[in-house]
């Protein structure tokens, strides 16, 4: 290979990589913006969340004094839940992009002869399924529990399956 391919192969390889970046930015960008709702018990209990997941906004409609406690927290937790699944699937349809436009990119062992291929070596490994488990259920106590964090100095009672 001439010195001025290997030049107009590297120019191309980083405009390459400057549009990805560009890319990567825009739909980080979109991702960001992006929210999701979720509303069950008969359009009693309604939750949003941002796209981390985070719940910024829970609504209660007409009849939520029809339901108790344990079942008002049961709502809660549901819809967040489906709320969260639902911004997450939309934010792997937004970056999906992203995956496909790396496989259009030259690898590194296509320009430098004799460079080992590192593909599988670099590649970042899926992330375990995150359990969606009460905190003291068996699947959580069968298993790794990770640290929790309080955020508040423990009380007495609290809205559980068993009541206040």
């Amino acid at each position: 290979m001439s010195n001025e391919q290997a030049k107009t192969d590297l120019a191309e390889i980083l405009d390459g990589f400057a549009d990805q970046m560009r890319t990567i930015t825009r739909l980080q960008q979109e991702r960001a913006a992006l929210t999701a709702s979720a509303t069950v018990s008969g359009k009693r209990v309604t939750v949003t969340v941002n796209a981390d997941g985070t719940v910024i906004e829970t609504r209660f409609g007409s009849g939520i004094e029809d339901l108790d406690y344990p079942e008002i927290a049961k709502a809660v937790t549901a819809a967040a839940q489906q709320a969260a699944a639902e911004v997450a699937r939309r934010g792997r349809d937004i970056m999906a992009p992203v995956s496909q436009n790396r496989n259009r990119l030259p690898k590194l062992t296509d320009i430098v002869p004799g460079m080992p291929d590192l593909t599988k070596e670099l590649a970042i490994p899926e992330p375990p399924v995150v359990s969606t488990a009460p905190p003291k259920s068996a699947e959580r106590l069968g298993g790794f529990q990770g640290a929790t964090i309080d955020t508040e100095q423990p009380r007495r009672g609290g809205a559980t399956d068993s009541g206040w």
